[in-house]
Protein backbone atom coordinates (compact mmCIF):
# COMPACT_ATOMS: atom_id res chain seq x y z
CA UNK A 1 0.00 0.00 0.00
CA UNK A 2 1.25 3.48 -0.87
CA UNK A 3 2.52 5.64 1.96
CA UNK A 4 0.93 8.74 0.43
CA UNK A 5 -2.23 8.73 -1.66
CA UNK A 6 -3.51 11.53 -3.87
CA UNK A 7 -6.17 13.47 -2.03
CA UNK A 8 -8.31 16.16 -3.51
CA UNK A 9 -7.63 19.36 -5.46
CA UNK A 10 -8.71 22.33 -3.34
CA UNK A 11 -9.60 25.71 -4.83
CA UNK A 12 -9.70 28.77 -2.59
CA UNK A 13 -12.65 31.10 -3.16
CA UNK A 14 -14.83 33.59 -1.33
CA UNK A 15 -18.04 31.53 -1.63
CA UNK A 16 -17.40 27.77 -1.66
CA UNK A 17 -21.09 26.88 -1.72
CA UNK A 18 -21.67 28.79 -4.97
CA UNK A 19 -18.53 27.44 -6.62
CA UNK A 20 -19.47 23.89 -5.62
CA UNK A 21 -22.81 24.34 -7.40
CA UNK A 22 -20.96 25.27 -10.63
CA UNK A 23 -18.76 22.17 -10.51
CA UNK A 24 -21.61 19.90 -9.41
CA UNK A 25 -23.44 20.94 -12.57
CA UNK A 26 -20.39 20.66 -14.80
CA UNK A 27 -19.21 17.26 -13.53
CA UNK A 28 -22.58 15.72 -12.63
CA UNK A 29 -21.13 15.63 -9.12
CA UNK A 30 -22.48 15.13 -5.64
CA UNK A 31 -21.42 16.73 -2.37
CA UNK A 32 -19.39 14.37 -0.21
CA UNK A 33 -18.33 16.64 2.67
CA UNK A 34 -19.60 20.04 3.77
CA UNK A 35 -18.32 22.17 6.64
CA UNK A 36 -18.67 25.87 7.42
CA UNK A 37 -15.61 26.73 5.33
CA UNK A 38 -15.27 23.90 2.82
CA UNK A 39 -17.38 21.93 0.34
CA UNK A 40 -16.09 18.77 -1.33
CA UNK A 41 -17.67 17.16 -4.39
CA UNK A 42 -17.08 13.96 -6.34
CA UNK A 43 -17.88 13.79 -10.04
CA UNK A 44 -19.49 10.86 -11.83
CA UNK A 45 -16.04 9.77 -13.07
CA UNK A 46 -14.49 9.89 -9.59
CA UNK A 47 -12.91 13.36 -9.86
CA UNK A 48 -12.78 14.95 -6.41
CA UNK A 49 -12.61 18.72 -5.88
CA UNK A 50 -12.97 20.84 -2.77
CA UNK A 51 -13.66 24.55 -2.36
CA UNK A 52 -12.24 26.32 0.69
CA UNK A 53 -13.46 29.67 1.97
CA UNK A 54 -10.87 32.42 1.73
CA UNK A 55 -12.44 35.87 1.81
CA UNK A 56 -9.19 37.34 0.45
CA UNK A 57 -8.88 34.91 -2.48
CA UNK A 58 -7.66 36.57 -5.67
CA UNK A 59 -8.30 34.64 -8.87
CA UNK A 60 -5.45 34.23 -11.34
CA UNK A 61 -5.41 36.59 -14.30
CA UNK A 62 -4.37 34.05 -16.91
CA UNK A 63 -3.79 34.54 -19.81
CA UNK A 64 -2.55 38.01 -18.79
CA UNK A 65 0.94 37.93 -17.22
CA UNK A 66 0.15 39.79 -13.97
CA UNK A 67 -0.87 37.45 -11.13
CA UNK A 68 -0.08 34.64 -13.62
CA UNK A 69 -1.50 31.16 -13.84
CA UNK A 70 -1.50 29.67 -10.35
CA UNK A 71 -3.03 26.31 -11.29
CA UNK A 72 -5.71 25.10 -13.62
CA UNK A 73 -7.86 22.05 -14.22
CA UNK A 74 -8.17 20.00 -17.41
CA UNK A 75 -11.45 18.26 -18.22
CA UNK A 76 -11.87 15.82 -21.11
CA UNK A 77 -14.93 16.11 -23.35
CA UNK A 78 -16.15 14.56 -26.57
CA UNK A 79 -18.09 17.59 -27.84
CA UNK A 80 -16.47 20.98 -27.19
CA UNK A 81 -19.46 23.03 -28.36
CA UNK A 82 -21.91 21.18 -26.12
CA UNK A 83 -19.51 21.39 -23.15
CA UNK A 84 -19.02 25.13 -23.75
CA UNK A 85 -22.77 25.71 -23.71
CA UNK A 86 -22.93 23.90 -20.35
CA UNK A 87 -20.02 25.92 -18.90
CA UNK A 88 -21.57 29.24 -19.94
CA UNK A 89 -25.04 28.14 -18.80
CA UNK A 90 -23.62 27.38 -15.34
CA UNK A 91 -21.96 30.80 -15.06
CA UNK A 92 -18.46 30.13 -16.43
CA UNK A 93 -16.87 32.32 -19.09
CA UNK A 94 -14.55 31.70 -22.03
CA UNK A 95 -11.00 33.03 -21.78
CA UNK A 96 -9.12 34.53 -24.70
CA UNK A 97 -6.62 31.73 -25.34
CA UNK A 98 -6.81 31.09 -29.06
CA UNK A 99 -4.27 28.88 -30.77
CA UNK A 100 -3.08 26.90 -27.73
CA UNK A 101 -0.38 24.43 -28.86
CA UNK A 102 -0.78 20.71 -28.38
CA UNK A 103 -2.09 17.55 -30.00
CA UNK A 104 -5.68 18.06 -28.78
CA UNK A 105 -8.25 20.68 -29.56
CA UNK A 106 -8.90 22.66 -26.37
CA UNK A 107 -10.57 25.79 -25.06
CA UNK A 108 -9.90 27.80 -21.90
CA UNK A 109 -12.52 29.01 -19.42
CA UNK A 110 -12.87 30.57 -15.99
CA UNK A 111 -15.30 29.33 -13.36
CA UNK A 112 -17.56 31.88 -11.58
CA UNK A 113 -14.80 32.59 -9.01
CA UNK A 114 -12.16 33.16 -11.73
CA UNK A 115 -10.21 29.84 -11.58
CA UNK A 116 -9.08 28.80 -15.03
CA UNK A 117 -9.73 25.41 -16.56
CA UNK A 118 -9.46 23.78 -19.95
CA UNK A 119 -11.86 21.61 -21.86
CA UNK A 120 -9.88 19.23 -24.06
CA UNK A 121 -11.54 17.24 -26.80
CA UNK A 122 -10.65 13.58 -26.67
CA UNK A 123 -10.43 11.88 -30.05
CA UNK A 124 -13.27 9.48 -30.74
CA UNK A 125 -12.38 5.80 -30.44
CA UNK A 126 -15.27 4.80 -32.72
CA UNK A 127 -14.35 3.57 -36.21
CA UNK A 128 -14.79 6.12 -39.01
CA UNK A 129 -18.07 5.88 -40.88
CA UNK A 130 -18.29 5.92 -44.69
Amino acid sequence: MALVKAGVVVLDCAEPEKLAEFYKGLLDARETDVTANRVEVEGAGGTRLAFRRDVNATPPSWPRPENSLQAHLDFLVEDLDEAERKVVGLGGRPLDAKGAPGPYEERGYADPAGHSFTLRRVPSTAPKQG
